[in-house]
């Protein structure tokens, strides 16, 4: 009777663990996680990182006026187009002559962040919070790859696919081990994006010690062409102004009683065919016989 070949994924799964890599190994390093980034988020309040600085009135107005000219251009076919109009030309003329700037002095000028208080103020923001995340993730990750090295601490209870064993199984040099084992180092990276449950629950909801949030940060820091360059208002105050320019208008309450009574079966479809004509044309119309008619009363006299 022949025996069956063992295989390598046979062999792992017959692997066994010390006890004394889960108490001095597996367990320390979990602890030590997450001890340091209550640490680090205690350094970070003291440091002034989360402190909360109300803008200027200035500020909150300039916001608010460029949401003012995107919402009037995104849903501006809800009002008449009379009110769209003169929304649009009283916008586009506050815009182009700067009134909602902060500071229209400034409105052509560019500004150097390296200058700018408020620039220079969030780039030592940013440098604080990249400080207190790199150094002591710096250090632990040197702790663990000089003092368990080469260790296998944990198995997954569910399958994985082989591109998992690069991320899972780092420091451990050998490719028949399953790919469900994890090494000391990987259990590392797994702490540093994994505990944000736990740093909610001890921590609140807006903490320092959320790793992949600080990741996602860098990724955008690095991303952005000139990182703490403020906006240039002026350009976006412009721009908007240019889009509204360029947006068409078309009201969708005109001859809505018609549309109504049609939808309803109270009226012939055949008989609601009419040209849409806008109510700024209706006006002008209006205002030229007005115009007409007392050139004529003058002609008389």
């Amino acid at each position: 009777m022949t025996q069956p070949i063992a295989t390598p994924v046979a062999e792992s799964q017959a692997l066994y663990l010390d006890p004394a890599i889960r108490d001095w190994v597996l367990i320390p390093i979990m602890i030590v996680m997450v001890l340091v980034g209550v640490l680090r988020d205690q350094v970070t309040i003291l440091l002034g990182g989360n402190s909360f600085k109300k803008p200027s009135l200035k500020a909150i107005r300039e916001t608010k006026a460029l949401q003012r000219g995107t919402i009037l251009r995104l849903y501006g076919n809800n009002i008449p187009p009379v009110s769209f109009h003169a929304r649009k030309t009283f916008i586009s003329s506050a815009f182009e002559r700067g009134t909602y700037l902060k500071n229209p002095a400034t409105a052509n000028q560019s500004v150097n962040p390296m200058t700018d208080p408020q620039g220079m103020e969030m780039m030592m923001e940013g440098m604080k919070k990249n400080m207190a995340m790199i150094v002591p993730q710096t250090i632990i990750m040197a702790w663990v790859n000089f003092f368990f090295s080469g260790f296998v601490l944990i198995k997954l209870p569910f399958p994985l696919t082989l591109r998992f064993k690069s991320m899972l199984q780092r420091g451990v040099e050998t490719s028949d081990m399953d790919v469900t084992w994890v090494s000391s180092l990987s259990w590392y990276f797994l702490n540093l994006f994994g505990l944000r449950s736990i740093f909610t629950l001890l921590l609140g909801e807006d903490n320092a010690a959320d790793g992949m949030r600080d990741m996602q940060s860098m990724a955008a820091m690095g991303a952005a062409a000139t990182p703490g360059q403020p906006q240039d208002f002026n350009k976006l105050f412009l721009a908007e102004r240019e889009n509204l320019e360029l947006t068409p208008h078309e009201w969708e309450l005109e001859n809505v009683e018609i549309r109504l009574l049609v939808k309803y079966g109270k009226r012939d479809p055949s008989e609601a065919a009419f040209p849409r004509k806008s109510i700024v044309d209706e006006s002008a119309t209006i205002q030229d016989s007005k115009g007409k008619a007392r050139r004529k009363g003058g002609k008389r006299d």
